[in-house]
């Protein structure tokens, strides 16, 4: 048996049990996939993240991320609260940001005060949504596909991709066909007038019978990189997401130069040591 440093966050958020919750692993370097996939599993948590000395000489530290289904090359409350997690157990990092190597390659993370911003990776598949795929997604989300306003491929990972509906009422009416949704990890967004925030999203995952997802980083940064390349949203705003679930979650999205970044702060809800 084995003990591990353990911490479980709630990221996209400054209060408790308002966002996304993630279990991070210290120094994973001894389980191996078929234990860190089982501790997936157990957690039950969209994610479970597992901190590890860096391969590439580049990188500050290295996450691996998994699903209770599987591992993700890329994520984006992972991101965020695994390293918000490294730096209370003292992580120091080399340059003014913090490098991170996971399956999608290196990531870069900034401090903002006590909030932290990714950049957004690129995306794997972009581009227009076949019809077929369109009219699956109007099946599982029960709407008429003239709600549909815009669509897109926006996968940087996990194989998003995101419709734009008219209005935020509609979108929070939403009530999910996960039957219909197999196969498609589904992320659907839309404007929020005279509102804290200017966007709300939600997040659907047909994996293990379906699931919405609180709060997304990986799904806000590629819907940033739509919706702003389209000229669909301003270089800097927020995106509210969990509503639906009784979640507060806020995501702060800016584009500087080339690099659109995506930001959240988190907060530690337990801390202790994991024996496996």
């Amino acid at each position: 048996m084995t003990t591990h440093r353990f911490t479980q966050l709630d990221v996209f958020t400054t209060r408790a049990l308002r966002g996304n919750p993630l279990a991070v692993v210290h120094g994973a370097e001894d389980l191996d996939d078929a234990q860190m996939q089982a501790l997936a599993r157990w957690t039950n948590l969209s994610e479970t993240a597992f901190l590890l000395a860096p391969q590439d000489v580049r990188a500050d530290y290295r996450v691996r991320i998994f699903t209770p289904q599987r591992e993700l090359p890329f994520a984006g409350h992972p991101t965020l609260g695994s390293c918000h997690a490294w730096l209370v157990a003292g992580g120091q990092p080399r340059g003014d940001a913090i490098v991170q190597e996971c399956g999608a390659g290196l990531v870069r993370i900034r401090r903002d005060g006590t909030r932290l911003a990714f950049a957004a990776p690129p995306t794997r598949r972009s581009g227009a949504v076949e019809p077929g795929v369109l009219d699956q997604i109007a099946r599982s989300l029960r709407v008429a596909p003239a709600v549909i306003r815009a669509s897109q491929w926006v996968d940087n990972g996990p194989g998003w991709v995101a419709v734009l509906l008219g209005s935020r009422d509609e979108l929070l009416a939403i009530e999910p066909d996960y039957v219909a949704m197999r196969g498609l990890e589904l992320g659907a967004v839309a404007p929020w007038a005279d509102g804290e925030a200017q966007f709300e999203v939600r997040a659907f995952v047909a994996d293990g019978g379906g699931y919405e997802d609180p709060v997304t980083g990986s799904l806000n940064a590629s819907l940033a990189q739509w919706l702003i390349g389209a000229g669909l949203a301003p270089a800097h705003y927020i995106a509210s997401q969990g509503s639906a679930l009784g979640r507060a979650g806020r995501v702060h999205v800016d584009q500087h130069g080339a690099d659109v970044w995506i930001g959240g702060d988190s907060v530690v809800c337990v801390a202790g040591s994991l024996s496996l």
